[in-house]
């Protein structure tokens, strides 16, 4: 089912555009579970993205071992990657938070792209930091991107709070 599916993404009579609702039920078949469920997609791909048709099937990864999120990339449309959550089992065997939608609630944001941040990174016995400027909106415990000047590519940090970011743990 799911090869059929990715036959249909690659077939050349498709859209500039990728079809969201046929990217949606092949992260449902490469995760083995419908959405809302556990071990199924949290939520719908957001119907705003714009990604540009693929040649060639998309390709299924899960992001780590644990199966926290699944990675959809296309390498030769423009090298498109996007990251679909996964809804964990909750120790009873159910799917893990809200039951009544399989929407979460996103908390408001405390970086603003464009916001100067100031970017940490602590361990113990030392504390580094740098100054950089938001590339997106962040709400707390949220990867954002930001650019660091003199770097060549923007670093991936954690929104903490209004204009501060930490480095992830390695």
């Amino acid at each position: 089912m799911l090869s059929l599916l990715l036959t249909v993404l690659a077939a050349p009579s498709a859209p500039a555009i990728t079809d969201l609702a046929v990217l949606d039920r092949a992260a449902e078949i490469f995760a083995g579970a419908r959405l809302g469920e556990a071990g199924g997609p949290v939520a719908p791909i957001d119907r705003r993205l714009r990604l540009q048709s693929c040649p060639s099937s998309p390709e299924f990864a899960w992001r780590t071992p644990a199966h926290d999120a699944i990675v959809i990339r296309c390498p030769e449309a423009g090298g498109w990657r996007i990251f679909v959550a996964v809804r964990q089992a909750a120790a009873n065997g159910t799917a893990a938070g809200p039951a009544a939608s399989p929407v979460p609630r996103v908390a408001e944001p405390v970086i603003r792209r464009g916001d100067p941040v100031t970017l940490a990174s602590e361990q113990p016995g030392f504390s580094v930091s740098a100054e950089a400027v938001a590339m997106a909106d962040a709400a707390p415990g949220a990867r954002v991107a930001v650019k660091v000047e003199g770097a060549r590519t923007p670093v991936q940090a954690i929104a903490v709070a209004p204009g501060r970011a930490m480095l992830p743990p390695r």
